[in-house]
């Protein structure tokens, strides 16, 4: 269920996970704990899954934003939402409001976990422990280049922080991200720690160096939990598993609930 996952009495009342794709009750090729697609998945699988998240990490409401690979930030205290039941899944669900349009999200709220939807894209959590606040950042190559965690720093400074710690999350690695040389050069230049050569001996882009780099630069601590979702079974990759590819997420949320399962990582 989770490829990473810190309980909030470990981590000063703060809960960072990111889940794999392992332990969940949908099908075929979104075995087996897809927490996106709502468009080709069973909504009751959705449900079940979140449910089998929700009760082993402890919290209850769930904030979550429509992913566009653009740099917003959403702050969820200001949504006016309850965040409760299928605010998640979006209009998905009939009748629903439709989720806000951001590959960020900040809270400051206690109970609430805030989540970011990733195949092989980069999944970052940040939080301030002593602030009580966190967010969650969706940063794929187009998003990273254009400045989507340093936006997220800043909104997270904006609410009150002021040492912040991130956890970069699974993502597609430097040594299996391939991509036509005009790409990987425009990536370098714009931020050189992304320059890569994959393991066939191909222009890449090192998405977690590139971030880290980034984080690292705004006075953030970084920490590196980054298995590839390419080569790592237990997760999904977009391109492992093509355009029909389930989603795992990353997660945090300010609470002092103990988990009931999980791999706890530091």
């Amino acid at each position: 269920m989770f490829a990473t996952f810190i309980e909030p009495a470990a981590n000063r009342g703060v809960g960072v996970a990111f889940t794999d794709r392992l332990g969940g009750v949908s099908t075929g090729p979104l075995a087996e704990l897809n927490l996106g697609r709502s468009d080709l998945d069973e909504l009751d699988s959705l449900r079940a899954n979140m449910a089998l998240v929700r009760q082993a990490s402890g919290f209850v409401r769930l904030a979550a934003v429509h992913q566009v690979h653009g740099t917003a930030v959403h702050l969820a205290d200001e949504d006016g939402r309850d965040w409760s039941c299928d605010d998640w899944i979006g209009d998905g669900v009939a009748g629903a409001q439709r989720l806000p349009v951001a590959d960020a999200i900040v809270t400051t709220t206690p109970g609430l976990a805030v989540m970011i939807r990733v195949a092989d894209c980069v999944p970052v959590v940040l939080a301030d422990q002593a602030a009580g606040i966190v967010g969650c950042a969706h940063a794929g190559r187009v998003g990273l280049l254009d400045a989507v965690l340093p936006g997220t720093v800043q909104a997270m400074y904006d609410a009150g922080a002021q040492q912040i710690t991130a956890w970069i999350g699974p993502h597609i690695c430097s040594d299996c991200y391939e991509v036509p040389s005009e790409m990987a050069d425009e990536a370098a230049d714009r931020l050189p720690e992304c320059r890569a050569i994959t393991r066939w001996g191909t222009p890449g882009i090192d998405l977690g160096a590139g971030a880290a780099a980034q984080l690292t630069r705004l006075g953030v601590q970084v920490h590196r939990v980054d298995p590839c979702t390419l080569t790592t079974p237990s997760l999904f990759s977009h391109r492992g598993d093509g355009p029909g590819a389930g989603r795992q997420i990353g997660l945090a949320w300010i609470g002092d609930c103990a988990p009931n399962g999980g791999r706890v990582a530091t």
